[in-house]
């Protein structure tokens, strides 16, 4: 005997007529909806639709008309994270006596489970003649083993006769749903039609920023021009979808104490697990049916060179394509910012969905070539480092917050747009400084040296002595270059006699200079570890 697939069929769904002594009432499907997407805050790589680990708060307008008395209000298709203990409906004329949260959906499992004890249909379809017979019996076990039935012939399991076999349930059994539902209890002294607002948390969302800044022109001019455009990103990772909503989306950092995921753990849907009774005797020896036939071949797909190039065409698509029609806006929210999406959307089930918010095409920065010589690393000589550097001011053509995110930068050619340069950005407020790493340069050089009887990388610099340290910075380009030298951190290292005045740079003392196309300049100072110092 083979087994063959068993098929649940349901011929009827009956709504349950009570839920103890209250009338059971099932508020409308949504009238209106927003939703308002927190991101992760401690994500630091891009987002994967099936680990979302920010929030959303979720606000849903509806229906209900009440009959005098106490009733149980319905919310069907809520989303499947909802952390339940967040939930307000306000809207009630008598307020809300309890809250409950589904703990099982519609599934093959919960359906036979609710129907124990209960008559339901058994179809068997004769495999030569396709005739089928059909016949009432009782069901005597639960779904976590082998499904038996009671019919008027005695016992059998279900799946095991060999031949293909469908159940057919009368009604859903109460309080099942195939959706998330959550539901209240509350009084109405006469009764009624209210709009209610049901507004609750729910995990399984995130959303991240991406920048494409595309230069004006090429070339390596210290002064730089380039466009900006950043993309909003917004991701749902429940089975719910939300058409036609108000979509939002919050950047700044949260302090958040509450796991919402282990908050918002799904209802189950549990599947049936059948297993047949063997067959034979101890005296014949057992025969079991033979294994189904292995799953066919999934079918071919594209190759990593496609995938790739796809993923190419649509990166440049984003870069060069037009100012996007739909472009959300920046309000303010306390001292974090919102961008509210101007139209409804659809935020679809296990889905992403991407918005422009930020289109600049005069941002203005300055080309600067960074270097490090510390007193332990060794004196060989590197190249430069290039980051273009502008402020988040309205003078510089931005003036705006700029949430985290990561950044694509293209430079025009003869060819066509060219990728030069991939980096991440971290929260910019207006003015604060942004830097962008574009790429180490070969025509700008920096060596590291040391003075009299020190050795970079071998000297024991923690003696507490002052040591003499120097570099030199070699520009082979066509056009003059400014280089910053970091040459220590203060807390750590003590800083005299510079041949040039010294200044701050995220975090570091730091030595700036122009060096013109064609020649070397050079950098003496002397540094000490304080901590050892007599």
């Amino acid at each position: 005997m083979r087994h063959l697939p068993l098929i649940l069929a349901v011929s009827a769904l009956a709504l349950p007529a009570q839920a103890e002594t209250r009338t059971v009432v099932e508020a409308s499907a949504p009238e209106s909806l927003s939703v308002t997407v927190y991101r992760d805050p401690d994500r630091d790589r891009p987002m994967r639709l099936n680990w979302l680990n920010g929030f959303a708060l979720i606000s849903e307008t509806r229906t209900v008309t009440l009959p005098p008395g106490e009733s149980r209000i319905r919310f069907d298709g809520v989303a499947e994270s909802m952390v339940a203990v967040s939930a307000i409906v306000t809207g009630l004329p008598g307020g809300t006596i309890e809250k409950n949260r589904n703990a099982d959906i519609l599934s093959p499992a919960s359906l036979v489970n609710g129907a124990l004890g209960n008559r339901v249909t058994i179809t068997r379809t004769n495999p030569a003649t396709g005739a089928e017979t059909s016949e009432r019996a009782i069901v005597r076990t639960r779904a976590d083993g082998g499904l038996v039935l009671q019919t008027d012939e005695g016992y059998e399991a279900v799946r095991c006769a060999g031949i293909p076999e469908r159940l057919t349930f009368d009604e859903v059994p109460e309080g099942l749903s195939p959706n998330p539902v959550y539901s209240v209890d509350t009084r109405s002294e006469s009764g009624g039609t209210y709009t209610v607002t049901l507004t609750y948390l729910a995990s399984g969302f995130d959303w991240s920023a991406h920048y494409v800044a595309t230069f004006a022109k090429a070339g390596q001019e210290r002064e730089r021009r380039l466009n900006l455009t950043a993309w909003l990103t917004l991701a749902n990772g429940n089975g719910q979808s939300f058409p036609d909503a108000e979509l939002m989306a919050v950047a700044g950092k949260l302090e958040i104490r509450s796991d919402y995921r282990d908050l918002g753990t799904p209802p189950r849907g549990e599947p049936l697990r059948l297993t047949c009774y063997r067959i034979g005797s101890t005296a014949t020896g057992t025969n079991y049916p033979p294994p189904p036939p292995p799953p066919p071949p999934p079918p071919a797909v594209m190759s990593d060179a496609i995938v790739v190039t796809g993923n190419r065409v649509m990166a440049q698509e984003m870069a060069f394509a037009p100012t996007a029609v739909m472009k959300a806006t920046e309000e303010a929210l306390g001292d974090l910012k919102l961008y509210r999406v101007p139209e409804p959307v659809t935020v679809a089930a296990n889905a992403q969905k991407q918005v422009a918010f930020l289109t600049l095409d005069a941002v203005e920065g300055k080309l600067v070539h960074r270097a490090t010589c510390l007193p332990h690393m060794p004196g060989n000589e590197m190249l430069a480092d290039v980051v273009l550097r502008s402020t988040n001011e309205d003078r510089f053509g931005l003036g705006r917050a700029l949430p985290a995110g990561g950044i694509t930068v293209f430079e025009p050619s003869g060819y066509g747009p060219l990728l030069i340069a991939e980096d991440k950005m971290e929260d910019r407020a207006v003015g604060q400084e942004v830097e962008i790493a574009i790429a180490p340069s070969s025509q700008v050089k920096v060596s590291c040296e040391a003075g009299r009887g020190f050795v970079l990388g071998e000297t024991d610099v923690h003696d507490g002595k002052w040591h003499e340290l120097a570099a030199s910075i070699t520009n082979d380009s066509a056009e003059a270059a400014e280089a910053e030298i970091a040459i220590g951190n203060p807390a750590q290292w003590e800083v005299r006699k510079s041949s040039r005045k010294t200044a701050m740079q995220n975090g570091l003392k730091v030595i700036r200079l122009s060096v013109p196309a064609g020649e070397t300049r050079k950098l003496n100072w002397q540094v000490r570890n304080p901590a050892q110092a007599r």
